[in-house]
């Protein structure tokens, strides 16, 4: 566990500058993901239950995009638990809300927000783009993928048309569609990114 621990939160320490609080002795960085869930299993479970996400896929996000450190801002200001870019998925949470603006770097570092508009945006790539898609598993496979590089860039790589898109995934088996993101996806992170957060969400 910790080895697989240290795997996972090397490949996303890259990306990321941490600001961490002097005092802090421990920083969740260095905890396992069981650690991390738990740490904010407050927050998770209540945006779990609000937005009707599976909890253990916004832990394994956490973990995986920060570690489980409300501090980290990375080099293109994505902030926060699980990494959020204000102008891009804080900005469409708050249009689907009925809010105008976006989100401020304060109120992305706040955990409580933070976990409140990352699993509100979970939600609307569930309930929009990827809607449609029949199976649970592969469902969670192109949720992750879409939460790091956009439903757009993966819908693409079937047809420019979503309806057929959709129609095309639903015909391939969890594995397959696993295998097509690792061969046909754009984005040379995105089969990494999907393995990392696959492999923390069957450990915790």
């Amino acid at each position: 566990m910790l080895v697989l621990s240290a795997l996972l939160l090397a490949g996303c320490a890259s990306k990321t500058t941490r600001h961490t609080a002097p005092e802090r002795q421990t920083p969740l960085t260095k905890a396992a993901p069981t650690h991390v869930a738990q740490a904010w299993s407050m927050f998770t479970e209540n945006a779990a239950s609000h937005y009707g996400v599976d909890e253990r896929l916004i832990s394994a996000i956490i973990s995986v995009e920060s570690g489980g450190d409300p501090d980290v801002v990375s080099r293109s200001n994505a902030v926060g638990l699980m990494q959020i870019k204000a102008s891009t998925a804080g900005r469409e949470v708050y249009r689907a809300q009925g809010r105008h603006g976006q989100p401020s770097t304060r109120e992305l570092r706040d955990p409580a927000r933070n976990i409140d508009i990352g699993t509100a945006y979970i939600r609307l790539l569930q309930q929009r783009a990827l809607a449609g898609i029949r199976d649970p598993e592969t469902l969670r496979y192109a949720t992750i993928v879409s939460y790091a590089n956009g439903a757009g860039a993966l819908l693409r790589t079937f047809s420019q048309d979503r309806q057929q898109a959709i129609a095309m995934i639903n015909e391939m088996s969890p594995d397959e569609f696993r295998r097509h993101v690792q061969t046909r996806h754009p984005a040379a992170q995105a089969p990494r990114y999907l393995w990392k957060v696959n492999t923390v969400y069957r450990t915790i």
